[in-house]
């Protein structure tokens, strides 16, 4: 809106204020979400990721696990996120090796450095970690063949703690952020790890932790990066740890409300003279008559006038408590079906469409992220070591993985669904055994097997004839219904 000075400026010349109107109407800006009015200031604006890291990425990961140990339905998220990601172990095929197979299953039980767990218990442990702290390291630990491994090779998972984070600046000749080491084209070439956890409560060798220099071939480091140049990973529910602290207040509050309505309180009031019954003291003040037993009576003085407490109910607590639920489940990236096991206002078509971008969210999070960060490099890792031991004649890399099946939603039409996709040469035997967890080779292989036992022992011929019966029937009652 042009002022007193536009509209003189106008009157006395006119090319002038047409200039300054539009140089004023370039000032105004064309997106609101850029408005300053509202007094909004991000903190660190510009800053890479590699700063905010920096920044704040040790107080987030301290709460996240914090939730994690307080909070039921963070901590069944985290659970149930990587039960669907990794399952019961995401395991590599090799196409062409079957010697590489046959060590890797007569190595997986001794894989753990720390001898508790399976190749599989690996996987699992570190993609837990991974989610709640935001980055996990595993330590690659050649052997011995002395060692009495089928594969001279085991892993050890280390969290995100063992990484001496203060070391930053030019350091050995490296450029190092955050305990990491990059060449000079930005490749990472090493890791700067404690020689024990720095929140050990027992300090071994009577000093304090160092971090020594370790290349970057001796160590996975898994995370999920979601910037450009990202060179350290943030916890799962970062951006929910928020108002999941906000809501644990809340709740907090509303458990101490609920207490208070539970219990009966009573207000005594009346002429002071007759409340005192002869008492020497002073009753001209506020004072507690005592408690009063459940099912018990008590005597009042005469004149007392009593007013019986009733705190009313503040309704609305359930349905903001599962607003906040679901946003938390959103911002976390599962279900809210998943986190609370709630599962009472689900019907089948919502619960199978968000089961479905659920899947696509973990499908792109398996195969651009767990994969070939985490899952191929063990797998390289252990071939190398085969190769180096002499189990294999060449290191192979050419690994088809099969990742844990999805459950039909709905398994009579699903399933009818893959064999009409198949039929109409939409998709392969193949490659529906493997979207289910299957390795086909293996399967046709057990069905091959499986049906000449039955002919050798000649039931194939009343099974099928027993299936044709059936489909009769079904035929049959299907033309009366219609």
């Amino acid at each position: 809106m042009a002022n007193l000075l536009d509209r003189i400026i106008g009157v006395i010349s006119p090319d002038r204020g047409l200039r300054r109107h539009r140089s004023r109407e370039l000032l105004k800006r064309a997106y609101e979400g850029a408005s300053t009015r509202d007094g909004w200031r991000p903190k660190r604006a510009g800053a890479s990721a590699n700063a905010d890291h920096a920044a704040d990425a040790r107080t987030l990961r301290v709460r996240a696990r914090s939730l994690e140990q307080n909070v039921p339905y963070i901590a069944q998220g985290l659970r149930a996120h990587s039960a669907n990601i990794i399952g019961t172990g995401i395991i590599p095929r090799w196409k062409d090796s079957k010697e590489h197979a046959l060590a890797w299953q007569e190595w997986a039980p001794f894989a753990d450095a720390d001898g508790r767990l399976d190749v599989y218990g690996l996987m699992l442990l570190a993609h837990q970690t991974a989610q709640r702290d935001g980055e996990v390291l595993l330590r690659v630990r050649n052997r011995r063949p002395t060692d009495g491994l089928p594969v001279p090779i085991q892993f050890q998972v280390l969290e995100i703690d063992w990484l001496d984070d203060s070391r930053m600046g030019r350091i050995d000749g490296y450029n190092v952020i955050e305990g990491i080491a990059y060449s000079a084209i930005g490749k990472v070439v090493g890791y700067y790890l404690f020689d024990q956890h720095p929140g050990e409560p027992i300090i071994f060798g009577g000093r304090r932790a160092t971090s020594k220099f370790v290349p970057a071939e001796s160590v996975i480091h898994y995370f999920a990066p979601s910037r450009p140049g990202q060179g350290r990973g943030f916890p799962r529910v970062a951006p929910v740890i928020a108002r999941t602290r906000d809501l644990m207040l809340y709740e907090d509050a509303e458990q101490h409300r609920k207490n208070l309505e539970t219990r009966l309180a009573v207000i005594g009031s009346g002429d002071v003279d007759g409340m005192a019954e002869g008492e020497g003291e002073n009753i001209n003040e506020t004072r507690s008559m005592g408690e009063l037993p459940s099912g018990g009576m008590m005597q009042v003085p005469s004149g007392t006038n009593l007013t019986v407490v009733q705190p009313n109910a503040a309704p609305g607590y359930v349905e903001y408590l599962k607003m906040q639920l679901h946003l938390i489940a959103a911002g976390a990236g599962w279900t809210y079906e998943m986190m609370t096991g709630d599962v009472r206002e689900v019907s089948f078509t919502s619960a199978r469409i968000r089961r479905l971008d659920y899947r696509r969210e973990a499908e792109q999070e398996q195969w651009l992220h767990v994969i070939p960060q985490l899952i191929g490099s063990m797998v390289r890792a252990f071939s190398n070591a085969c190769e180096l031991a002499g189990r294999v004649k060449k290191a192979d890399y050419n690994v088809r993985y099969a990742t844990p099946k999805w459950e039909y939603t709905n398994p009579k039409d699903d399933v009818a669904s893959d064999l009409d996709e198949i039929a109409g040469g939409l998709s392969s035997y193949s490659e529906k055994l493997r979207s289910r967890g299957y390795e086909p080779d293996e399967v046709f292989a057990e069905l091959a097997e499986d049906i000449g036992k039955l002919r050798e022992l000649g039931i194939m011929d009343v099974i099928m004839m027993m299936r044709k019966g059936k489909q009769m029937a079904e035929e049959g009652a299907a033309t009366k219904t219609g």
